[in-house]
């Protein structure tokens, strides 16, 4: 395909040169966003009468044909071209003839790439959006469904105080309620146009790039040139929501992949994301779990390339940029297929209720509620944790747990300890009464479960 910007040079590139400047192979996937940018920069030019409104509708009549056959696979996108703009530009002047050159007045491929790129992140993040609150229904869901079902609960992977499964899901679930807010405003911020900065300069022509700008659904325009073409912090800050969120996914599939192991087997993972094992008939491998968590690493890399490509760069544009859309397409990708495969994953896990609770009844997770007991009977909290402390001493010495601990060994400690000790260390009991916002009660589960679904709908 001959090179639209001949004209000092002949445009006779090496083949090594071509292919090595090329970017159609990933920047084609933006074809729709750059026929719509186009449509809106004809009829804005035609509206300002800089070009006849003729041929303004000879080419948003051609660009709409393209759009429609490239979508119905009638037309197939030439990989020879250097990129998307190029292609387009290059077959619709090739069926509307001269009026197709004029498409190009009053804007440069600069301020064209960022407005393409813009528009098709902007479509990005709400389909990412609508996969978290998959998500964060598919967690709430189970969150509702195990309220009560006691576990431990960890620090420094010890066991350390009862929980319930439904409390400790929803952790996850006010994850993803921030990771939704990220993306909401990183879409508000990249909802800039920056159609009209041109090269870097702006251009002669009187055009209304505010026009422009409303037609594409825009909120506004860049408001200065030089920034309108080399801004890429739109695409840093989609790939930083991005690595957050994998984060997040990555946490949650750690404790999926231990949970899940013969050593926990708090929920069994269904055979539809599991693997078996080449040589060990026995083995069911978490690998789609495995997989996020080695994912997120990939992501990781997405946003170090891109802020490492753009920290040396000068104002305004230079062919550097053109590294931007890998990155972000592949962090894009990435995320989306990730969000996909663990919605099916959570909500065709098996939880197994017995388990947990036996675990919850090992590890004496409930000393602090023993502790707490003194103290309601008056004794100093100090106090009360030194003589807890030396009761789960004496357990472990004698094979015992807090609630098998005879009473008269409770009184030896203290003559505060009496009967009711034994429902005050109940492990139903002490998690129904931590009662403070944000724990794990029913109750208070209850309204964290109302407060996730109205945001995940």
């Amino acid at each position: 395909m001959a090179k639209m910007w001949a004209g000092l040079t002949s445009g006779e590139t090496s083949k090594i040169a071509d292919d090595f400047n090329s970017s159609i192979s990933f920047d084609c996937r933006m074809y729709a966003q750059d026929i719509k940018g186009s449509m809106a920069h004809a009829a804005m030019l035609a509206a300002k009468n800089i070009i006849a409104r003729a041929d303004a509708d000879k080419i948003i009549d051609g660009l709409q044909s393209i759009l429609d056959d490239l979508n119905s696979g009638t037309l197939e996108i030439d990989m020879s071209a250097e990129d998307i703009h190029m292609f387009v530009e290059q077959v619709l002047t090739e069926r509307i003839g001269d009026a197709g050159k004029k498409l190009h007045t009053a804007r440069s491929r600069n301020d064209q790439v960022a407005l393409d790129l813009r528009m098709y992140l902007r479509d990005e993040i709400t389909q990412i959006s609508e996969k978290v609150k998959a998500l964060g229904r598919a967690v709430a869901d189970l969150a509702e469904e195990h309220k009560s079902t006691i576990l431990p609960g960890y620090t420094h992977l010890q066991r350390a105080q009862p929980v319930t499964f439904g409390h400790h899901l929803l952790a996850y679930g006010m994850m993803l309620t921030r990771d939704l807010s990220r993306l909401a405003d990183c879409a508000e911020r990249m909802n800039v146009s920056p159609i009209g900065s041109c090269a870097l300069a702006g251009t002669t022509y009187d055009t209304d790039r505010y026009m422009e700008a409303s037609a594409l659904g825009f909120d506004s325009v860049a408001l200065n040139s030089m920034d309108g073409v080399s801004d890429r912090d739109f695409c840093v800050e989609l790939m930083n929501c991005i690595a957050i969120l994998m984060m997040h996914l990555s946490r949650f599939s750690e404790e999926i992949i231990l949970w899940s192991s013969w050593e926990f087997k708090f929920v069994e993972l269904s055979s539809e994301y599991t693997t078996g094992s080449s040589i060990m008939p026995q083995k069911k491998n978490s690998d789609m779990a495995e997989l996020v968590r080695g994912k997120t690493g990939r992501v990781y890399g997405d946003l170090m390339a891109l802020l490492t490509t753009l920290k040396g760069l000068p104002l305004a544009y230079n062919k550097d940029m053109q590294e931007d859309k890998e990155a972000v397409f592949d962090a894009v990708d990435t995320v989306k297929m990730c969000l996909d495969v663990f919605v099916g994953m959570v909500s065709t896990m098996t939880v197994i209720p017995k388990n947990m609770r036996d675990a919850a009844g090992r590890g004496f997770i409930n000393a602090t509620d023993l502790a707490d007991y003194l103290v309601r009977k008056g004794l100093p909290f100090r106090d009360a944790y030194k003589i807890s402390g030396k009761i789960v001493h004496d357990c472990i010495e004698g094979g015992m747990v807090l609630e098998t601990f005879p009473l008269e060994s409770y009184k030896a400690y203290s003559e505060l300890f009496d009967q009711d000790v034994y429902e005050a260390i109940d492990l139903t009991a002490c998690v129904e009464k931590r009662i403070s916002t944000g724990g794990p009660s029913v109750k208070s589960v209850e309204q964290q479960l109302e407060y996730v679904r109205k945001i995940f709908g």
